[in-house]
């Protein structure tokens, strides 16, 4: 799962806007949307792109942020 909260902030301190970030995964604005909502699950590729244009460089933040076991 992904940890909603913690992927919010990031984006937020990015100063990227979220529709630029969809587009540059590839995925429309609302999957972007559900995929972060837990919708859906993000693909190995797109957790790549997402943390290379947010700049999630530990793996402990990684594991943290997409692959939360319960999140709040």
């Amino acid at each position: 799962m992904t940890n909603t909260e913690e992927l919010e902030m990031i984006i937020k301190e990015s100063g990227l806007k979220k529709s630029y970030i969809a587009k540059a995964i590839n995925l429309s604005r609302q999957g972007f949307k559900n995929k972060c909502e837990n919708k859906s699950e993000f693909t190995s590729t797109e957790i790549a792109s997402l943390c290379e244009l947010l700049n999630i460089t530990k793996l402990t933040d990684k594991e943290r942020i997409f692959f939360a076991k319960q999140v709040i």
